[in-house]
């Protein structure tokens, strides 16, 4: 039986979303015991990783186009 999806189609970009999410809940959780400031916590860390992470995507995609 062959998989729905297999795996060499699945682009490696799909597996950033639930790492940036698990990394800030850990780490949000690392910090804080109630759970209303974890999730605080965690949705500003993991907007502020994602913003990075498409800046810098952003930036590099056009030093490359101008070449």
């Amino acid at each position: 039986m062959t998989p729905l999806l297999p795996v060499a189609m699945i682009h490696v970009y799909w597996f950033v979303l639930p790492l940036v999410v698990a990394i800030s809940l850990v780490y949000a959780a690392s910090r804080h015991e109630s759970w209303p400031r974890i999730w605080g916590h965690a949705l500003r860390l993991c907007s502020w990783i994602l913003g990075v992470l498409v800046l810098t995507t952003a930036i590099l995609l056009l030093i490359n186009t101008q070449v």
